[in-house]
């Protein structure tokens, strides 16, 4: 039965083997059981799925997912924890413990050993300077997934969500509605971890989509224009387009393709919907010579 999970039980682990929380990491241990139970009924994880976790840290939520899931690849990056986690993981034969960088692991790799390569189920407790990396690696990286349910900073949850217009869109909330629907799950306050975080968190869960919303050629060359209209948000679409070293386009194409899309030359890439910039790539490829 799952025994972490709140304050007292966190701070008798840490104190036995006198663990230093290291900044680098960004770790925040999760002490709310209410959280953690929320994060295993939105991942909807069942005795049929296999879970990757990344960052169990002393292995609170993997307790959690062990008593709901068939298996549980856990990867922790931090050798001084895995001691601690073959201590609180012990009494589970469900989980396998991995430690190392998750943006060094073969993602495909371990969901073909561990799952047949059907489609996993990711949970994690993300540290802010990880996230994009983390998430964008998943999607872009083919590996196949049902849903991604993680603890985020809670304006990264908010910039996954929004639309056109707002200060917080940007390549995030693109690559995210391209590849999934974003539903967040829970607002967390800082005192729901061990040490406090100077800022609030988020549950959000990313339902991979079946298909993509939008229909492009060449989804890697629109990334590279919504790369290229957000690196200098304060420009014009056409001069951020023109300014990128990704782009091999001429000017006047630029101008053209811009055209196509019914919009003033002035429009800068924030108020383009992925709609948008996907007919603005289809553009391209379609014209090409």
């Amino acid at each position: 039965m799952a025994t972490l999970g709140n304050p007292q039980k966190t701070i008798e682990i840490i104190q036995k083997y006198e663990f230093a929380f290291q900044k680098k990491f960004g770790q925040n241990f999760l002490i709310d059981t209410h959280v953690l139970e929320k994060i295993i009924a939105a991942a909807g994880v069942t005795e049929d799925d296999c879970v990757l976790e990344i960052g169990p840290g002393i292995g609170t939520m993997t307790q959690y997912l062990a008593e709901h899931a068939r298996s549980v690849v856990a990867v922790e990056i931090d050798k001084n924890l895995i001691p601690i986690l073959q201590e609180t993981l012990k009494e589970y034969e469900n989980i396998t413990i991995i430690n190392d960088d998750i943006l060094k692991v073969d993602i495909n790799k371990l969901t073909e050993e561990y799952n047949g390569g059907r489609p996993i189920k990711v949970v994690a407790n993300l540290p802010y300077y990880i996230t994009t990396p983390i998430i964008m690696g998943l999607f872009e990286g083919g590996v196949p997934i049902d849903n991604i349910t993680v603890m985020v900073q809670k304006e990264v949850a908010e910039r996954m969500q929004v639309g056109p217009g707002s200060k917080d869109y940007g390549a995030l909330s693109l690559a995210v509605q391209y590849y999934a629907d974003a539903y967040i799950v829970a607002n967390v306050p800082p005192n729901c971890f061990i040490p406090r975080p100077g800022v609030g968190s988020a549950v959000i869960r990313l339902t991979r989509h079946k298909e993509p919303p939008v229909e492009v050629d060449d989804p890697r060359l629109m990334f590279k224009l919504i790369r290229a209209s957000f690196n200098q948000r304060r420009k014009t679409l056409q001069n951020g387009l023109n300014n990128s070293p990704e782009l091999p386009f001429a000017k006047d194409e630029i101008a053209d393709a811009i055209e196509s899309l019914g919009v003033t030359p002035q429009i800068r890439g924030e108020a383009l919907t992925l709609k948008q910039f996907a007919d603005l790539s289809n553009y391209f490829t379609r014209n090409r010579g």
